[in-house]
């Protein structure tokens, strides 16, 4: 760089020389040293001219460069240049593995651009939508996989879980298609179809052996439930056999509520929305709910409650007391004696919220993703010796799932555990609506 400067000021000097000859030849001084200056500006003037033309017409800048400033400026260029060319095969490498993997995969990907049209699609696309792509780019996915909850999930700006349908090129098939925003402000989006044909198939045949099952089940056991009783209660039976008896009709009634449960949620997994939604009047179910809970704790916990007391919810009163009930008596349950536990129902931001906090020994991370699954336990002694089926969370999974909510936990060992419920904006309506 300080070459290029003492070459600069060399240049100019030499300019300001040729004034002397002009000035000696009678010419006037100040017109000679303008017309040195105007040499020394015309030859700046013609390498920026030349490098504006060469940039316009993306040239590639090559040596050999002008001396100089002008130099340090070509292969300031070209260097920028190259690091561009570097970067622009980076991305042409990234793109075309990215396209490879695309191709590859076996689940279909769809992209919808800002106004959701079709801008790209993979090969799997064709067989699992029925879309081929380039043939149906710039198409609505409605107008190929005509289906009104797709439609409907497209619309929406939120996309809390995936659809499942069937469509109609092939009706055999079953797919499970959820949607992402990305790109630009997230505009565009990603639809992402998966052939969960087996999985469904296996699902439907788990649950009608449950279901079955739970039903052949539930009336040879409440036989067996009425002998014990009546033999317990018999003053004909020996003393020594009335403990025996007691411990199996406890195992009895522990069996009886397995059953109930999972024919409940088989119920639950018949359809994916709740029928008949109706106004609910959740202060009323939580009061009931918290009376129970403290005959089920005997005054072992300190239960307290923050319900909003005009706040009701559009959904299924039964289900939703189920779920609530659920998370209020896994509470006393799972916790130690003299634990705080707090129920709150309250209007959150974005829509109704219920939560049951604890101050018990709270849950590891490693445990929490797992919770919703069916018979999962952390401690299966304590499971078993505090009365739990072991379904209870997989019955609020699918209860919030029919009510378009979601279920939030959040614990750390030794700090408690809060279990949240997050309904939508719009199923919350005030007393004063209802009426």
């Amino acid at each position: 760089m300080l070459g290029s400067l003492v070459f600069e000021v060399s240049l100019l000097l030499a300019a300001l020389a040729l004034a002397l000859p002009l000035a000696w030849l009678g010419l006037d001084p100040a017109l000679a040293v303008l017309v040195a200056v105007v040499l020394y500006l015309g030859h700046n003037l013609y390498y920026l001219g030349r490098l504006t033309r060469l940039v316009h017409q993306r040239h590639r800048l090559a040596p050999p460069f002008p001396h100089g400033l002008w130099g340090e400026i070509y292969r300031s260029f070209a260097q920028h240049q190259q690091r561009e060319r570097r970067r622009r095969k980076r991305q042409l490498r990234f793109i075309r593995r990215f396209r490879e993997a695309a191709v590859s995969v076996p689940e279909a990907l769809v992209v919808l651009d800002s106004r959701r049209r079709i801008e790209w699609a993979n090969p799997a696309s064709a067989e699992l939508m029925n879309l081929h792509w380039p043939r149906d780019g710039g198409k609505r996915l409605t107008e190929i996989l005509r289906q009104d909850s797709l439609g409907e999930l497209i619309a929406a700006d939120e996309y809390p879980r995936p659809i499942e349908l069937t469509p109609e090129h092939n009706r055999a098939l079953m797919l499970s298609v959820r949607i992402t925003p990305f790109g630009e402000r997230r505009r565009q989006r990603l639809v992402v179809g998966r052939d969960i044909t087996k999985v469904f198939h296996l699902n439907l045949t788990r649950r009608d052996f449950v279901a079955n099952a739970s039903h052949e089940l539930r009336t040879p056991l409440t036989v067996i439930s009425g002998f014990l009783e009546n033999l317990a209660d018999s003053p004909l039976t020996p003393e020594n056999h009335r403990r025996p008896l007691q411990l199996m009709s406890s195992q009895a009634e522990r069996m009886g509520a397995i059953i109930e449960d999972l024919l409940t949620l088989s119920r639950l997994e018949m359809e994916d929305s709740a029928p008949r939604r109706e106004p609910v009047d959740v202060p009323e179910v939580l009061h009931s709910i918290l009376d129970e809970a403290r005959l089920l704790s005997g005054g072992a916990h300190a239960l307290t409650a923050e319900l909003a007391p005009d706040l009701l919810l559009k959904g299924n009163r039964a289900e939703l007391r189920s779920a609530f009930s659920n998370l209020v008596f896994n509470a006393v349950r799972h916790t130690p004696a003299t634990s705080r536990i707090r129920v709150t129902w309250r209007e959150a931001e974005g829509g109704p919220l219920f939560a049951v906090t604890d101050s018990g020994d709270g849950i590891a991370q490693e445990h929490i993703p797992r919770l919703t699954e069916r018979f999962y336990r952390i401690d299966k002694a304590r499971s078993r010796t505090s009365g739990g089926t072991g379904l209870g969370l997989a019955i609020v999974k699918h209860v919030l799932n029919r009510h378009e909510a979601r279920l939030t936990i959040e614990s750390e060992p030794g700090q408690g555990s809060t279990f949240t419920c997050r309904f939508p904006l719009d199923a919350g309506l005030h007393r004063s609506e209802r009426l």
